[in-house]
């Protein structure tokens, strides 16, 4: 090297500088995965928590997960107690001190209530006489980390302002590589805009059918292409359900004829099939977590193309 050095100097040759490091980034989930390597890409790839078929709300994080996250130079989660036990992480004196960029607290987002009851009104609205006076004590404390629903990532317009500011933090974390975060950011903002077109086209035939799934994740991507979601047998914490809950929804997919019953692979279906027992409905899977997806660059893009295709291959059946 030294050799080197000095020969390019008597040859009049310029020797580059060593770039600088590009920060270590470790993310929870592997939709925010991949947006954040399509933000970095060109400068450096980061690394996924979450792998495999492992529920986001439940999991637990083993020693090497924990010093990948010590390690990092920032944590990248979803938060408003989505990732409950790596929220909890963030406090904790081995967490001292870490960055945590946390999509929940991004302004610009668009947010949805956290829904009561297990049944709604086409659009997602509650169903009348289901909501906090009616729930039994069981779903009281269901949901109480959350202010708000947290699965804001399947509204590709949430994917848009996460990236936008995830971009924005990298560069100024890593001003060499600015220009690569922020051209970066812009190719993908417009990428997510055809997406939204495209599953808005895609969706269009099957707005109007009922369907119910397991527990309630899918709020953003009901709303944004206007599906008709009527019930879901858990939670938005995929807390295991009440049996007044669960006799909630059987009534609603009878009430409704549901044409669909959506199971998740990080799941039981056994809750799922009592619900539906008898009911006719159709079942399939939707994963809001891409637990089969490829992780990294595409893998957002795949994950929301996944659930337009699920729902209309069943509903459209």
């Amino acid at each position: 090297m030294r050799r080197a050095i000095i020969l390019s100097v008597l040859l009049g040759v310029s020797w580059p500088t060593l770039a600088s490091a590009a920060p270590k980034v470790v993310v929870s989930i592997v939709p925010l995965h991949g947006l954040a390597s399509e933000v970095m890409a060109g400068v450096a790839e980061p690394q996924l928590l979450l792998k495999g078929s492992g529920s986001e709300h439940q999991a637990s994080y083993s020693p090497e997960q924990i010093k990948i996250m010590t390690d990092a130079d920032m944590v990248v989660i979803v938060g408003q107690g989505l990732e409950l036990k790596l929220t909890e992480l963030s406090g904790s004196e081995a967490m001292k001190g870490k960055a945590f960029f946390q999509m929940a607290g991004l302004p610009g987002l668009t947010t949805h209530p956290i829904r009561q009851g297990g049944t709604w009104e086409a659009g997602g609205h509650e169903h009348a006489g289901e909501g906090s006076e009616d729930r039994d004590q069981d779903e009281k404390t269901e949901t109480k980390p959350a202010q708000f629903d947290p699965h804001l990532w399947l509204d590709p317009r949430n994917a848009q302002v996460f990236v936008i500011a995830l971009a924005a933090d990298m560069a100024r974390r890593d001003p060499t590589h600015a220009k690569i975060y922020e051209t970066n950011a812009a190719t993908v903002v417009n990428e997510l805009v055809s997406l939204e077109a495209e599953l808005q086209r895609d969706l269009a035939s099957v707005k109007a059918k009922p369907y119910i799934v397991f527990h309630d994740a899918f709020q953003y991507f009901e709303k944004r292409f206007d599906l008709a979601a009527a019930g879901s047998v858990a939670d938005i914490s995929a807390t295991a359900p009440s049996a007044k809950r669960l006799m909630q929804v059987r009534q609603k997919v009878k009430a409704v004829n549901a044409t669909c019953a959506f199971a998740e692979p990080q799941f039981s279906p056994k809750a799922l099939a009592t619900v539906t027992e008898g009911a006719g409905a159709r079942t399939a899977i939707l994963d809001p977590i891409g637990a089969n997806i490829t992780p990294g660059k595409g893998a957002y893009a795949t994950l929301l193309r996944n659930l337009a295709r699920n729902l209309m291959s069943c509903l459209g059946g």
